[in-house]
């Protein structure tokens, strides 16, 4: 993880976390006892910069790192312009973007500082994911276009099959 993590502050991008499955999985596969790490369908390499929204960039970026760890399943969004897949309000920064993931388990994300040191954040806190739960964040919760999108996730994901002790909560 720290390999993924220092590859990913190469690039020198604004606001930049990892964050979601990455995170996720990696607590979860350890309070499961997995000693294999379970596979990450990507990295979520994420940022925030108004000044440039264009997705080619994000690609590019995306190939850069690719050179660096060709192995590892990178995906890199540009939190700038994410609002508009759910149909937000603007986002005002990558930490506000992380708020506003689906599930409380899955709002967190990881940087190194300038020291290399471990910075964590996690909006809606980590209990949840401590806890093995999945539950809606707030956002997803309070409006109906985003519940179905939760309730979606869930069947998708089907994350209890893949860790047993995980409790799935729906919207009601």
């Amino acid at each position: 993880m720290m390999n993924i993590l220092k590859t990913a502050q190469t690039l020198h991008l604004p606001d930049w976390w990892i964050c979601a499955g990455f995170v996720r999985t990696k607590v979860w596969d350890a309070l499961h006892g997995h000693s294999d790490r379970t596979n990450l369908s990507d990295i979520d390499v994420v940022y925030f910069d108004a000044s440039n929204t264009n997705e080619q960039f994000e690609k590019h970026l995306e190939s850069k790192l690719k050179d660096k760890a060709p192995d590892e399943p990178w995906s890199v969004k540009n939190q700038a312009r994410m609002h508009i897949i759910n149909g937000e309000e603007p986002y005002t920064s990558t930490i506000d973007a992380v708020s506003r993931f689906p599930e409380t388990a899955t709002s967190i994300a990881l940087k190194l500082n300038e020291k290399n040191e471990l910075i964590l954040v996690a909006p809606w806190g980590i209990e949840d994911l401590t806890s093995l739960q999945i539950k809606p964040t707030p956002p997803f919760k309070e409006k109906e276009a985003l519940s179905s999108i939760y309730e979606k996730r869930v069947q998708e994901k089907q994350w209890d099959k893949k860790w047993p002790k995980v409790k799935v909560q729906g919207i009601n």
